[in-house]
């Protein structure tokens, strides 16, 4: 087995072990990226630096100072600012721009002795299911069938197909309105969105700010815990994180869920869903039963105006956090003919540096927000939001440990095959996920089995507010019930 193919808690007790060193490892998963650059998956790569931080890493090991993320080669979405590192969020209107700063995630990170390989390609400002509307060109699903490229998902794209493909151990994501669960579902890896609050925002490019969070995708949901706890925790810089106590995740994993009760709500059984989705979702039902716990059916009433109020509130934040991306300051700045003023230097630069879809939200969120529809589009979207989180703490207050629901309506579809003339095609990919960050609710996708082309599927358990611990204990034991270990065969 190769380096690069471990999972974390792998590669900790080798390096803990002195049986491998973090300069090895790194270098197997630089190989690894280099050869698969074919998957698009990383966009700037930082060997120098990668190199620098893994001779720091063993330095720590040697000395007995190595805590869990300790020599750990991780891929970083292009979201996160990271000092001095292009970070662009896959956009045009970025081009150039290299942060003074350094988000509280990634300082984390780098504090846990974590080792960064590079950036990682997503959708253009977290806007996609599908990584198309990336200015680098999409990522491409290490997963392929009949000769046909594959999506990663969107907007984690890169990072899911980075993991997957182990040219990384493991990488950041953000998931607003499913961009954690969602890739991870597509390419066959464990990931999870944790309460909103739980890790900070501070330095992760905004998208839409009361939805956005970060979180990691790995091979593993042992190694979700152990860098959800390196990434979590308070931070004043952040008005929106919660100065609740980290607990140890990975201790958590005990696998024992007898007594249990897991909500299954019927309100996910969507008219046409495929029959293989709710075999897989029968068949998680059977495994958490045969675990002890006793399964249960809810009703989220509300769900049905989830995707609708989603595609309202998201785009109305986004058209306000993406206001200041204007050619001013930093980043592109279009060229402007004789007699051009201030106001045709804004339109032509955010007219070049926006792709279509960012444009396309931009659009529909400025729109709900005037003067004569906020209280007709924007205000309704804010209270279906606030009865679906109301709908959420009935159940749970009624008793219920986790809910358990299907990733994605279908397994990866091909690049270029949804939402070409149909934007709407593509937003019904995250009917399952959307419900999750409107309610600020942690969710945790795992891969379950595959489909009949042999492709990824995944299960999400959906868990009550600030219980991570208990979440990941749970998909512990779907995924040890599973017991999936199929891997795409390398092509790229």
């Amino acid at each position: 087995m190769n380096a690069n193919s471990l999972t974390i808690s792998e590669a900790r007790d080798a390096l803990r072990k002195g049986t491998l060193s973090a300069v090895d490892l790194t270098m197997s998963c630089l190989t690894a990226m280099d050869a698969g650059d074919g998957l698009n998956a990383f966009v700037h790569k930082t060997p120098e630096l990668a190199l620098e931080q893994a001779r720091a890493a063993d330095a720590r090991i040697k000395a007995g100072d190595a805590p869990a993320m300790c020599g750990i080669p991780v891929g970083i979405k292009d979201l996160f600012a990271v000092k001095g590192v292009p970070t662009q969020a896959a956009s045009n209107i970025l081009s150039g721009f290299r942060p003074e700063y350094e988000s509280t995630v990634t300082a984390q990170l780098w504090a846990a002795g974590a080792v960064m390989l590079g950036k990682l390609n997503m959708d253009e400002f977290a806007m996609g299911s599908s990584n198309e509307s990336s200015c680098y060109g999409a990522a491409v699903n290490p997963w392929k069938v009949d000769g046909r490229k594959l999506t990663p998902g969107g907007s984690s794209g890169g990072s899911a197909a980075a993991v997957a493909a182990d040219l990384c151990i493991a990488a950041t994501g953000t998931d607003t309105g499913g961009s954690i669960r969602q890739p991870a579902a597509f390419c066959g890896i464990t990931g999870i969105k944790p309460t909103y609050g739980r890790v900070s925002r501070w330095g992760i490019v905004a998208y839409a700010s009361s939805l956005d969070q970060a979180g990691p995708m790995t091979k593993s949901v042992r190694d979700a815990a152990i860098m959800l706890g390196a990434m979590a925790g308070h931070d004043p810089k952040d008005s929106t994180s919660a100065d609740i106590p980290v607990p140890d995740f990975e201790a958590a994993l005990t696998g024992d869920i007898r007594g249990k009760k897991i909500g299954i709500p019927r309100e996910y059984r969507l008219d046409g869903m495929p029959a293989e989705i709710a075999a897989l979702w029968d068949r998680g039902m059977d495994m958490l039963r045969d675990a002890g716990a006793e399964v249960v059916d809810i009703s989220l009433p509300h769900t049905k105006y989830a995707l609708p109020a989603y595609y309202v509130i998201a785009p109305a934040e986004a058209s306000s956090n993406l206001a200041r991306y204007d050619g001013v300051r930093y980043g592109h700045r279009a060229q402007l003919a004789q007699g051009d003023g201030i106001t045709e230097m804004y339109e032509k630069t955010r007219a070049e540096g926006f792709g279509p879809e960012v444009q396309r939200r931009i659009m529909a969120g400025t729109y709900v927000l005037s003067a004569g529809f906020y209280d007709a589009y924007y205000n309704r979207a804010r209270k279906v939001r606030a009865l679906i989180k109301r709908d959420f703490d009935t159940v749970f207050a009624e008793g219920i440990d986790a809910i358990l629901a299907p990733t994605t309506p279908s397994s990866a579809f091909g690049l270029g095959e949804q939402g070409g003339s149909d934007p709407v095609e593509m937003y019904l990919n995250d009917v399952f996920t959307v419900t999750l960050n409107l309610a600020g609710l942690p969710g945790v996708a795992v891969p379950v089995g595959l489909d009949a082309k042999g492709l990824p599927l995944g299960l999400q358990l959906i868990g009550r507010p600030w219980q991570e611990a208990d979440l990941l204990n749970h998909a512990y034991v779907l995924e040890r019930a599973a017991g999936f270990v199929a891997k795409p065969t390398k092509w790229w």
